[in-house]
């Protein structure tokens, strides 16, 4: 007779935690993330509810992980416990145990319900060296159209996408003498990322090397601060976590 695979209780306990990816580890793909925080959770002896099946996998669910080369304030992740354990004691754990730039930055019960379903947009800082004249027309001219299609390989080949549509505001200004972007994204299907954005504006400009050209070093330093419920009212980006504390 064929070994049937162990059954593992459910969770008694979810908690949501929102991280941090800074500095050098906003490079930190997130299937490189996944493990290290699996590797963070077993080193800080954190009692794992456990998923059944041959292979068990600790409970972890990822939502809504930002681009690989953003730095993040706002990601997000739930996981299932097999005891109860203080939200405070879980997070002064992790920060212990995971390396600097992945920082634990808030530890919540959940109430149940989807985290994901939460994520319905983000609010982003992108940093260019572009000047600020060029950038000020092109956003105004992206604003303006009706639509601004961008293509970008993805796992299932090339795809060409309307940009514009998930952009809920955008604008210039300057930060430490240089033109930033300030940035609400709506979350959509296919997802729309702030770099898409900035092709866009390269596009709709006419002028793509100046107006998306990137910082010195590499890529644009795109940065999200938040990400949650969007308020349709205010376009303000809200906390998914407030229910919960």
């Amino acid at each position: 007779m064929r070994e049937q695979p162990e059954q593992q209780a459910p969770p008694v306990q979810r908690l949501r935690i929102r991280y941090a990816k800074r500095g050098r580890l906003r490079f930190t793909s997130h299937r490189d993330f996944s493990r290290a925080f699996e590797r963070a959770v077993m080193r800080a002896r954190i009692p794992m509810a456990y998923s059944s099946g041959f292979h068990p996998h600790p409970r972890i669910s990822y939502a809504g992980a930002a681009p690989t080369g953003s730095a993040s304030e706002a990601e997000y992740l739930e996981i299932g416990l097999a005891e109860v354990v203080d939200p405070v004691t879980v997070a002064t754990a992790l920060a212990e145990a995971l390396p600097d730039g992945l920082d634990v930055l808030q530890v919540v019960e959940s109430p149940g319900g989807s985290l994901a379903d939460l994520l319905t947009a983000s609010h982003w800082t992108i940093r260019l060296p572009a000047g600020q004249a060029p950038l000020l027309e092109a956003v105004a001219a992206f604003l303006a159209a009706d639509a601004v299609p961008v293509e970008r390989m993805t796992k299932k080949g090339l795809r060409e996408f309307d940009c514009r549509a998930a952009v809920v505001s955008l604008a210039v200004r300057e930060a430490d003498g240089q033109p930033e972007l300030d940035l609400v994204l709506r979350h959509t299907v296919p997802a729309v990322r702030p770099d898409d954005v900035i092709t866009g504006l390269g596009q709709i400009a006419g002028e793509p090397d100046e107006t998306a050209a990137p910082p010195a070093g590499g890529s644009a330093l795109m940065t999200r601060w938040a990400q949650g419920p969007l308020d349709e009212t205010t376009g303000s980006v809200g906390d998914p976590l407030a229910s919960s504390a």
